[in-house]
């Protein structure tokens, strides 16, 4: 049996696959707060799926950010205590095995082109839109991690054609402004419609269905800037399905509004890439990281 573990932002979720590829067990607590807490964390539900099972299994981890190539060090993770530790090495040691450790935005592609709502096309760009922004990419079925293990990392590059209003953009954590991130997480929607403070836009589509102009705005916006985004990706990817998961994948009107919205920046007459919601839901990270065996 294969183990997956999808280490985010505020849950640590665990789940394990059959020879089937069926899922016999999925737990999930919240996310420690610090480095070593995440270490216990994982130990813990692994140990305790394992129990359950009477199996050892194989063990494949999503995480935020990636492992330098140069030095093993987490870098680029918006849970930023993890930045920094060797987290594969410490998994191995307090683990007893090997383990395979890649993006939870990897994760998300994996699982998606394997038997999710992009299965059987040739390449798949998965974007999280969450807390935080990322994106992998899977081609025929290998999941793609580049020479520097920063494929897919799309939500630190600049907002595409910026207006002026929009530049040059907030300070992303990353150190830079105007990163893609800023403008489409979760957290900056929720900001756009109802100030600095506001952390939650899962209301707004609602709240504009219901005719608040202020929500259906910010929601224009989203739309308007997640098409540029995406526009970049196709012009230089070119892919032929891009899935999007985490929180905001939930709101339907994204699937209308960019694709009627793309074509203006993308290079091309037409644009037959596909934009879906990730099948797996918010289970897509864990079920690609057991894949990753």
């Amino acid at each position: 049996m294969r183990m997956g573990v999808d280490l985010g932002g505020t849950k640590i979720e665990v789940a394990v696959l059959d020879g089937a590829g069926q899922v016999v067990l999925r737990r999930r607590v919240a996310t420690p707060r610090s480095y070593d807490g995440v270490l216990a964390a994982i130990a813990g539900l692994v140990a305790g799926a394992e129990a359950e099972l009477g199996a050892c299994c194989s063990l494949g981890i999503g995480i935020p950010g990636s492992l330098s190539p140069a030095t093993g060090l987490v870098r680029g993770a918006n849970s930023t205590w993890l930045n920094g530790g060797r987290l594969q090495e410490d998994l191995e040691r307090v683990l007893a095995r090997p383990i395979r450790l890649s993006n939870d935005a990897n994760c998300l592609a994996m699982s998606e082109a394997a038997d999710g709502a992009a299965a059987g096309e040739a390449m798949v760009f998965a974007a999280i839109l969450g807390t935080g922004v990322g994106a992998g990419l899977v081609i025929n079925g290998r999941v793609i991690e580049g020479a520097n293990r920063v494929a897919g990392e799309w939500g630190h590059n600049p907002l595409p054609w910026m207006s002026r209003d929009e530049h040059p953009g907030r300070r992303c954590w990353c150190g830079r402004e105007g990163c893609i991130e800023t403008f489409l997480c979760g957290p900056a929607l929720a900001a756009d419609a109802d100030g600095p403070e506001a952390r939650d836009a899962a209301a707004l589509p609602a709240r504009a269905a219901a005719g608040d102009r202020q929500a259906a705005a910010a929601l224009a916006r989203h739309s308007h800037r997640l098409a540029r985004a995406l526009a970049h990706v196709i012009n230089m990817l070119d892919p032929h399905c891009i899935v999007l998961g985490g929180g905001l994948s939930n709101m339907a009107h994204l699937y209308v509004e960019v694709p009627r919205l793309w074509g203006e920046w993308v290079f091309s007459d037409v644009v037959r890439t596909r934009l879906v919601p990730a099948r797996h839901g918010d289970s897509s990270g864990v079920l690609g990281a057991a894949r990753l065996w």
